[in-house]
């Protein structure tokens, strides 16, 4: 087997610094409405979520460790933007849903979005962009 003969070969740290990079972008614009890109794609989950979703199911949904998870609800949940209940069935397992005030801020934070979308794939090319989403979601799809 023929492995890397340089550390600049790292798949690791070339999509970290890919992840930060384009991190950047969206953070940026983000940052406009006061929220990270984190942040906004846990908004998204719940916004595209049919039923109020548990801790597990985001956490497994987003390839996410809970602690994780909960360290970046918390100030959602604190800006009263997520809500959680207690489930029907097991009062340990909470429910989490976007509040009418959490709406509202993903449909600017949408905006915000779409406009870092813009700005990568300007930089980036549509269609190679779109082939690096399904490369890199084929990676978590199993």
């Amino acid at each position: 087997m023929n492995g890397p003969t340089s550390y600049d070969e790292c798949n690791c740290f070339a999509l970290r610094q890919a992840a930060r990079y384009v991190t950047q972008i969206y953070e940026r614009h983000l940052g406009e409405i006061g929220l990270t890109a984190a942040q906004f794609t846990i908004m998204a989950k719940l916004a595209r979520a049919k039923t109020p979703a548990t801790m597990v199911e985001m956490a497994d949904a987003m390839v996410m460790e809970r602690t994780t998870l909960v360290r970046a609800l918390k100030p959602l949940q604190r800006d009263g933007l997520v809500e959680s209940e207690a489930s029907e069935h097991d009062g340990r397992t909470y429910l989490f849903s976007l509040s009418e005030s959490g709406k509202r801020v993903f449909t600017q934070a949408a905006v915000a979005w779409r406009n870092a979308q813009a700005e990568f794939e300007g930089k980036f090319g549509h269609a190679r962009a779109k082939a690096l989403r399904k490369e890199l979601f084929g990676l978590t799809a199993e």
